[in-house]
Parts: structure tokens; C-alpha cells; sequence
């Protein structure tokens, strides 16, 4: 019994049809064609970078056995057929070494195709969090989107789209190593509290690599290398001071710490400073308006 993909489809590889007429939720006709796979082009917003050469041999494999269930989708451009969705099938069918392969030809923007790329690999869950920061920062300059109009049309909370994108701040390095998952999110967000100096950044994601830190770690050895700074920074500081603030004072203060460390994890952008005086200890917090 063929599934129901390939029911509404109508064809599977027994097809030989060049030309296949369907229509879509809207009960417009469209046309599967069997194009050339030597025409067909790679998606230039293709949000994924890496593929895995297992992942794309066991498609070929199901291929092999079942056919195509589902065409690819393309778009005409400059005599050839540019992918929009679909792209681990076009290099499973080439790994088997087919000559055309099922694909609807749709004509689309650069917007609309940046936008059912990323959509495509979204669902499938196969993005690395760069891959999806940085395709998430593409369909805004591409609509011209606020990250909550984003996250309305993507189904996502604000503050999603809001952590996702400040990874963009970090030191390519440190994109590189989350790109190859030799870090997780969670780690880079760690680093970002080192974002005034982006070679402590790099040190830090060093160590993480080399000992295999965990995100607990990760967050210590921030902290610790952000002590270690701050006397060369501000020498008028006496950190050795703090331990004799009064017990009230202290609990205070980390609670105000605390506190804009959760703001900032919510995904918000705020930007504080300490300073302490003779009569008083001062937090200065600045929340942007946008």
C-alpha cells in the first residue's frame, strides 16, 4: 500500500511519466516533473552546512527500496533547477547514481526561498544552533522582521529567537566549534558573559574542548577568568573589600546579580555596571527600549 504521501503525490519510482499533475491545498494544478539530476543546483540559503555522509547513505538506501515518496522542490534559474527543499534526496539519488528525480517546479523569491529552507529544516530538527541563528538572522534582513514578528510566524517564543541570535556576537572560533558540535548551546551561552573580550572567549572555549568541561564548569571557569581580569581592568577596585559588607548588604546584592542574570537568560539584552562608593554600593542597569 503505498503511504499516504505517495497516495497524494500520485506516483512512486515505478513512475515514467515525465509530467504529473497534481494540485495543491488550494486545488491549484501543479506539475511533478522528472527533471535531470545533473540540472539541479544547490539552494545558495541553505541554512545546513553539514552533512552527514552516513545520514545521507542511509536515505539512499530507503530510496533504493521505496522510491522517491516525496518530490523535491525547485525553482528555474539560469537554465538550471535551484533547490529549495529537498537537498538530502539530491545527493541520495546521486550517491545511487540516477540520471532525474521527481520535483515541483514553484517560482519563487530569494525571500520566500531563504524563508522554506529554513522552515523545512526547522521540522526535521537537524540544524545545529548556528545554522539556525544565523538562517534566523537572514530571514530578518530578508522580511525586514522584529524577532517577535519572527517568532509568531515560526511558532517560537521571542526569547528563543533571542538567545539563538546573540550566539552571532561570539568569536567565529567559538561559531566553528558550536558548527561542528563540539559545544553546546549551553556552553556558548557561557561564554558570552566573556563578550567584552573575545580572547578570553577563545581560551575559555579551549578549555572547554581539551578537558570536556560541562556546562557547570563552564560557567565556574567564566566567572573565575572574569575575576582575574577585573583588578587589571579597574585597579581602584579592592574586590578584597567585599567580604566585609555587612551580611544584609550581601544578600542583596546577589539577589540584584541573580536576578539580571535571569533577565538576561529570558533572552533580554540589558546592560548593567557596579561601582562601589565611600557611603554606598551602586547598580546601574540600562534596559533598551527596543
Amino acid at each position: 500500500m503505498k503511504s499516504s504521501i505517495q497516495r497524494f503525490f500520485g506516483f512512486g519510482e515505478e513512475s515514467k511519466s515525465s509530467e504529473i499533475e497534481i494540485k495543491d491545498e488550494k486545488g491549484h494544478h501543479e506539475e511533478v516533473r522528472l527533471i535531470p539530476v545533473t540540472d539541479i543546483v544547490p539552494n545558495p540559503f541553505q541554512p545546513r552546512t553539514i552533512f552527514s555522509d552516513e545520514k545521507i547513505e542511509e536515505l539512499a538506501r530507503t530510496i533504493h527500496t521505496h522510491g522517491i515518496l516525496q518530490p523535491i522542490v525547485v525553482r528555474e534559474r539560469e537554465g538550471k533547477f535551484e533547490l529549495i527543499a529537498g537537498e538530502r534526496r539530491w545527493r541520495a539519488v546521486q550517491s545511487l547514481e540516477w540520471t532525474e528525480i521527481p520535483a515541483l517546479v514553484k517560482e519563487f523569491n530569494d525571500a520566500q526561498t531563504a524563508s522554506l529552507a529554513l522552515i523545512e529544516n526547522l521540522q526535521r530538527e537537524e540544524l545545529t544552533v548556528i545554522e539556525e541563528a544565523r538562517a534566523y538572522k537572514q530571514l530578518i534582513d530578508w522580511h525586514s522582521l522584529t524577532q517577535e514578528s519572527l517568532a509568531q510566524r515560526l511558532g517560537k517564543g521571542q526569547s528563543t529567537i533571542a538567545n539563538k541570535l546573540r550566539l552571532l556576537s561570539l568569536p567565529e572560533s567559538v561559531q566553528q566549534a558550536l558548527l561542528n558540535r563540539q559545544i553546546s548551546e549551553r556552553h556558548a551561552r557561557a561564554l558570552i558573559r566573556l563578550k567584552e573580550d573575545p580572547s578570553l572567549q577563545e581560551q575559555l572555549l579551549q578549555e572547554v574542548v581539551e578537558h570536556g568541561y560541562n556546562v557547570k564548569q563552564t560557567e565556574e571557569a567564566a566567572v573565575r577568568l572574569l575575576e582575574a581580569k577585573e583588578p587589571s581592568d579597574e585597579p581602584k577596585k579592592k574586590r578584597a573589600r567585599k567580604q566585609h559588607f555587612p551580611k544584609d548588604m550581601r544578600i542583596a546584592m546577589n539577589t540584584i546579580r541573580e536576578s539580571l542574570s535571569m533577565v538576561e537568560k529570558s533572552g533580554m539584552n540589558v546592560d548593567s555596571s557596579e561601582e562601589e562608593h565611600d557611603e554606598y554600593y551602586q547598580f546601574t542597569i540600562r534596559i533598551p527600549k527596543k
